[in-house]
């Protein structure tokens, strides 16, 4: 999987696993984050920006309303994904 592929998959799971614990309100969140681009009905996301800076506003969003536990789901979610990363590429919020 290439980076660019990598990194628009950390949103979708940060959301569904998010959305787990909050329910349709994980969607809402995401959707108020500056650059993100979703389309629930395809379970996918794009960018306007820089992927990496729009995945830390995204988890800033959920911490900033849930706390530090929000902020560990997020981290847990996209373990794997983020392990097979270039650490240059990781998200900081994720690192």
């Amino acid at each position: 999987m290439n980076p660019s592929s990598q990194l628009t998959q950390i949103p979708i799971r940060i959301i569904k696993e998010q959305e787990l614990i909050i329910g349709p309100l994980a969607w809402e969140e995401a959707s108020r984050v500056s650059g993100l681009v979703i389309d629930q009905s395809r379970n996918s996301v794009s960018f306007s920006g820089d992927g990496k800076d729009v995945i830390d506003r995204l988890v800033t969003q959920y911490e900033r309303i849930f706390g530090k536990a929000s902020h560990a789901v997020c981290h847990e979610a996209v373990q794997d994904i983020v392990s097979q990363m270039p650490p240059d590429e990781v998200p900081s919020s994720l690192k």
